[in-house]
């Protein structure tokens, strides 16, 4: 059975002995990750750490390439699947070796039917858990809260993603970094895909304002792990907080499949401010039916992977619930939906929130505009 991330956090928690967990992260492709992975992983072993790699993917890059036979690797498994064999990373191949340090690229791979764990992510987990260190590699548009806003930005859908949780378990994150002109030169001369690729390339996904927005984000997510850091530094030696009190932002959902866009939404405000991020949920009954509860437990499964605290409450009316919690969590910011109501529940809805108003402590509302489904 696929584990929930809370399993997966507290069975990776700092009070159990577990491996270091440090990850390259870049904004496009060719930005050198995995080459400074490799770097690392050398230099580590040259001071005669036990170093091996667990997958790299090379992608034909001659210099990558010549990095990665420098270090032992541990075969990988070979999986037949609809007629065809696939290479993936070998997890209990590694656990049997049972190295200081494993080198893993492409966190958000998705690992092919057959394999122990459906993601990479989940594969370094365990690893994790075994108390074996781990470095990886990934690019900011793979981690999911992201994915929305990349869309938008390049167009492009990214379907292979690693859950905001994950992020929570780094011990130590590293930007691969290079300015967007030096991104483009090495692809004019074909460094990162073959030259016959390399216009297309430059037209589409790697112009020069997808790169820069792609780097902002990638900044801005090193930025809030180093906050992490900087917050458990303080609470382990006891050092009193000069921040400011943190935001609290909240978003209020149903069953409607159409609460993950204001839950992703709300996500993405909590991220720009650095608040704790809730997702609250009352049930007042209407919820009972098979269908109902089974697009509600993927609401709760989307916002858990966008790193949301879930919080859900039995009640007659759900303003006044929201009031309730509002006040208990100490709420500053909440977010409504609107969808496009007519008639009497049009006036049901801005009754509703009337009374919310009425009810709850100071904060600030946002009312979000969502497509009915």
């Amino acid at each position: 059975m696929q584990k929930t991330p809370e399993q997966w956090l507290e069975e990776t928690a700092p009070t159990r002995k577990r491996g270091l967990f440090k990850l390259f992260l870049g904004y496009a492709p060719g930005v050198g990750k995995t080459y400074a992975m490799l770097s690392e992983g050398i230099r580590r072993s040259s001071r005669g750490e036990n170093v091996v790699i667990g997958v790299v993917e090379s992608h034909g890059r001659p210099a990558t390439a010549e990095l990665a036979a420098r270090l032992p690797a541990v075969p990988r498994k070979q999986i037949l699947y609809k007629g065809t064999l696939f290479d993936e990373m070998d997890v209990d191949a590694i656990l049997l070796v049972h190295p200081e340090i494993v080198l893993v690229d492409e966190l958000a791979h998705t690992n092919i039917e057959g394999s122990k764990h459906r993601k990479r992510y989940e594969d370094v987990m365990e690893l994790l858990n075994a108390d074996i260190d781990v470095i990886s590699t990934m690019n900011v548009q793979h981690i999911e809260s992201v994915t929305p806003i990349v869309g938008r930005i390049t167009g492009v859908v990214v379907r292979e993603t690693v859950p905001d949780w994950v992020l929570q378990r780094v011990d130590e994150i590293v930007l691969s970094d290079l300015t967007p002109e030096a991104l483009q030169a090495r692809m004019k001369r074909g460094d990162i895909y073959p030259l016959e690729r390399s216009d297309r390339a430059l037209s589409n996904f790697f112009r020069p304002g997808n790169l820069i927005a792609l780097r902002e984000l990638a900044l801005r997510q090193v930025g809030n792990v180093v906050d992490r850091s900087l917050e458990t530094y303080r609470d382990k030696e006891h050092i009193e907080s000069r921040t400011p009190i943190t935001e609290r932002i909240a978003v209020c959902v149903s069953s409607n499949p159409a609460a993950q866009y204001l839950v992703a939404r709300t996500a993405r405000m909590a991220e720009r401010i650095g608040a704790e991020f809730f997702v609250l949920y009352v049930d007042i009954g209407k919820d009972d039916d098979p269908e109902n509860r089974r697009t509600l437990d993927e609401n709760f499964r989307f916002a858990e992977n966008l790193g949301a605290q879930i919080v859900k409450v039995k009640g007659k009316k759900v303003a006044a619930e929201v009031a309730k919690i509002v006040h208990e969590k100490h709420i500053t910011q909440i977010v409504f939906g609107r969808s496009a109501q007519t008639g009497w529940r049009k006036f049901l809805y801005f009754s509703a929130i009337h009374d919310f108003l009425r009810d709850a402590p100071l904060v600030d509302v946002h009312i979000v505009t969502q497509e009915a489904k």
